[in-house]
């Protein structure tokens, strides 16, 4: 029999979404999904007089599963299928762990009888509370000889043990089975740690957070395919709710996605799924394309020849993959791409910026068809990247910039509020940051006639100079109590004027009702004071820049969280701490820079940003975008192999292909050369005008660059060096 599911394969940008798209369409474009008509015709199943129970519009209303591999995909994804089908059909679109997490959390009560869990509400832990408390629960056992063995510092062991965790889990390998696969895969490797002792501290940790009703993304993902997918009523749920399955990128999807398509391919849905050859962008971080490649046996297959006509990739992918294998290979690249020379790399980001900013002034391209792509981007980097081409009114869009939030002066300045306020926080604030607070709760926005730039206008009523003062004289350290005197304090305080007077004794009333407030037990919790002070001092009834808002929305956030769990964890098991040990490890927690803004909602609203990409290749490739020029910097850089994305610790082992089996030094060199062409292929799929490669001689660390793309580089034609940039 034909099957109605249907497997597309395509390169990048050869249409495979718009396919996707096109085949719900047909399915339902004429008829209504939830008819008998849709059932007999499209699932192929014999007309039986009736609507199967499960299609029975009376009972439930079925609709599509829509998966895409990241969360900016899916709600482009989303969007598209409700354009294109007026929003007449039930669609759900969700990313793949999206989808197990809400499954999880919705059948919770069936999870609580079938494993004999406490019944309690779950709530999910961030990756960095994860980390934490792990850390917590197995510092006894990491003593310095352990740390000795595994050649890393503490934090880094502690991620690369939860890591295998969540591999596991992508790969549907029980807890209990982590130990037989890492003894296969690492063999006599004497260089690691015991398999029986990483696999006894992760099932420790396992237990721990089933017992508090803890949830990490690898828990997740291992209760949904060990547990909840293996049961016959959620199976029967889940048939009722979904008679269509389209998932988009499945190259990018863990080996578990498969079973969860299977069996609703088993149970009559029909599916549409799109596969990326040169795609593979999470291979080592949880994909497996390989696996998920079987599932095209069970489908009528398509294969969308050739890449898109406006593209690069015809023309060079097949001599620039010449040039890296082979490198003695005598070829020289045509005149679409140029070289960006230099000896220090100081002197690569400014002429590469003066490139772009040349081309742009001189209408040769816009900006929003330039992209940067790096293997990888250092703060140097960016930063003098964005400064040089914000001077020349130029603006940069850094995709994904997770900048922790510590370092924004709005987060530093609230953590030093919280200091004040509360009692035995002292040794966490000084004469610098009080002088910092002191500025940006200052701070006021000026109205402007010009609404375009009247986000920008921001006046300080303390300047940093005054502030310095104020904190010299009036900051009173004390590691229990510390305290801000009067103005008066200051024999001079003539000298810091009436505009800095007045607002500093605005912040210092205001830190005072605080105080007296929290001894009376009247600010619920250290998250209500933050949102005071945002609303008293930076929001204040004006439009705050785009970055300070996301950082805002992450610090409460994050907060909110960090609060939840410590009363989840009292609740189950009281310690004796002094009452303020939670916010004290809350700041110490932001201090080490594990927490970034993840700024929200990531597409801005409108028309599309008219500014230059920044990007690392994997934000890139991720991200499914498209320019007419490139500009490929560190070309000489041999992370270019890696794909500008570390792999995760043990990920070859649980390759559903090779379960277990060891990786050898023959295994990475090939995995690094089909990466390396996958990328290649993949950007020149997504350029449609002219590539620039970026090289300097040296490094940032002043080491020789030889990286594999270094062929491709001194066979440009077009050279631009420091003598004819200027």
């Amino acid at each position: 029999m034909v099957s109605h599911s249907v497997w597309i394969v395509g390169s990048s940008r050869s249409g495979k979404t718009a396919r996707l798209v096109e085949q719900f369409c047909n399915w339902v474009k004429s008829e209504n999904p939830y008819t008998e008509s849709f059932y007999t015709k499209k699932l192929g199943r014999k007309k039986t007089g009736h609507i199967p129970e499960f299609l029975d519009i009376k009972q439930t209303e079925p609709g599509v599963l829509v998966l895409a591999a990241n969360d900016d995909n899916r709600r482009e994804l989303g969007d598209i299928i409700v354009t294109s089908t007026f929003g007449k059909y039930p669609v759900r679109a969700k990313t793949l762990l999206g989808f197990f997490q809400d499954e999880v959390i919705l059948f919770w009560p069936l999870l609580i009888n079938s494993l004999n869990l406490k019944a309690q509400f779950p709530v999910r832990l961030r990756p960095e509370t994860e980390q934490e408390l792990a850390t917590k629960l197995w510092r006894p056992q990491l003593d310095e000889e352990i740390l000795r063995l595994a050649g890393v510092n503490e934090s880094r062991l502690v991620r690369r043990i939860l890591d295998l965790l969540q591999l596991a889990a992508y790969s549907g390998v029980p807890c209990e089975d982590i130990a037989q696969i890492l003894a296969k895969g690492f063999g006599e490797n004497t260089t690691t740690l015991e398999p029986e002792f990483l696999a006894s501290l992760l099932l420790d940790w396992h237990n721990w957070c089933l017992d508090r009703g803890l949830l990490t993304y690898g828990i997740i993902t291992e209760l949904y395919s060990q547990h909840l997918l293996n049961d016959r009523h959620y199976q029967q749920h889940l048939t009722k709710r979904y008679q269509a399955v389209l998932a988009d990128d499945v190259d990018d999807y863990p080996s578990v996605a498969r079973l969860l398509f299977e069996l609703l391919l088993d149970r009559g849905a029909v599916g549409a799924f799109s596969y990326n050859p040169d795609g593979a962008v999470r291979l080592g971080l949880g994909a497996d394309p390989n696996y998920l490649e079987g599932l095209a046996e069970r489908c009528r297959v398509e294969i969308l020849n050739g890449p898109p006509p406006e593209s690069l990739s015809e023309q060079l992918t097949k001599q620039m993959v010449e040039l890296v294998t082979e490198p003695m290979v005598l070829l020289s690249l045509p005149k679409t791409v140029h070289s960006i020379q230099t000896t220090s790399r100081a002197q690569l980001l400014r002429q590469t910026a003066e490139v772009i900013a040349n081309a742009i002034q001189s209408q040769q391209v816009q900006p929003e068809e330039v992209a940067i792509i790096a293997p990888g981007l250092d703060a140097i980097a960016r930063y003098t990247l964005v400064e040089i081409l914000v001077k020349q009114n130029i603006q940069v869009e850094s995709l994904n910039d997770q900048r922790p939030l510590i370092s924004s002066p709005v987060i530093r300045a609230l953590l030093t509020m919280l200091a004040l306020v509360y009692p035995g926080l002292g040794r966490l604030v000084d004469r610098d940051a009080v002088a910092e607070m002191l500025v940006v709760l200052s701070r006021k926005q000026q109205p402007s006639q010009n609404s375009t730039d009247a986000m920008n206008r921001v006046s300080t009523d303390i300047d940093p100079v005054r502030a310095g003062l104020i904190a010299d004289y009036c900051f009173v350290p004390h590691p229990d109590r510390p305290n801000l005197l009067p103005v008066s304090a200051f024999e001079r305080w003539d000298r810091i004027g009436y505009a800095a007077t007045t607002a500093y004794s605005e912040i210092l009333q205001w830190l005072e009702e605080q105080r007296s407030q929290q001894e009376l037990r009247l600010i619920p919790s250290p998250i209500s004071l933050l949102d005071r002070a945002i609303q008293r001092f930076l929001w204040n009834g004006s439009n705050l820049p785009y970055e300070q808002l996301a950082a805002l929305r992450e610090l409460l956030e994050t907060a909110q969280h960090y609060w939840e769990i410590d009363t989840r964890l009292r609740q189950i098991a009281p310690v004796e701490t002094t009452p303020h040990t939670t916010i004290i490890e809350f700041i110490q927690l932001l201090r080490r820079g594990t927490i970034t803004a993840n700024a929200y909602p990531v597409r801005p609203i409108g028309g599309a940003r008219k500014a230059v990409t920044l990007a690392t290749i994997f934000q890139y490739r991720s991200s499914r975008r498209s320019h007419q020029w490139h500009f490929w910097l560190d070309a000489g850089s041999p992370l270019w192999a890696k794909g500008g994305a570390a792999t995760l610790f043990g990920a070859p082992f649980f390759l559903r292909d090779r379960l277990g089996e060891p990786w050898t030094a023959e295994d990475e060199k090939f995995a690094q050369e089909q990466r390396l062409q996958r990328i290649l292929t993949d950007l020149l799929s997504r350029v449609s005008e002219r590539v620039y490669l970026c090289h300097s001689d040296l490094a940032v660390n002043g080491q020789e660059q030889l990286g594999p793309l270094l062929p491709l580089v001194n066979a440009c034609v077009t050279v631009i060096s420091e003598a004819n940039v200027n």
